[in-house]
């Protein structure tokens, strides 16, 4: 009996001091995420107020450092008064095809890690016949 007491006072120890330790941290200095809030996403193609012909249509973006994945939306015509979101996907990759049909759009993207996200960047887009 005195020896399990024996053995639970020292690992009762170093859990209080653990605890004490992981006062002074954050999440983000143990787990280590990137913090990229700050961080904007730099929009290749569609540039801004091109207009393009139906069909499929590339929409690429530079990598972003510590960005795990990219939000991706597509509205018509905007996002202020937008009539139908169109294109609302997370995608891996920085680039997707899309095929839209004839309208005026907006488009957007952000980056998203595991505890960060950026703002959304947006350009305009006409698709003509």
């Amino acid at each position: 009996m005195v020896l399990v007491h024996l053995q639970i006072k020292p690992m009762l120890k170093r859990l209080i001091l653990l605890c004490v330790l992981l006062q002074f941290f954050n999440c983000e200095d143990i787990i280590g995420v990137d913090d990229i809030s700050e961080e904007s996403i730099v929009l290749l193609a569609p540039t801004d107020n091109t207009t393009l012909q139906t069909g499929l249509i590339n929409f690429s973006w530079q990598e972003l450092n510590f960005g795990e994945t990219y939000h991706l939306q597509i509205a018509t015509p905007n996002f202020e008064m937008p009539q139908q979101i169109v294109e609302d996907t997370l995608i891996m990759n920085t680039n997707v095809f899309i095929m839209l049909p004839a309208n005026t759009y907006q488009w957007q993207v952000k980056s998203i890690n595991s505890a960060y996200e950026t703002q959304f960047t947006t350009q305009n887009l006409t698709v003509e016949e």
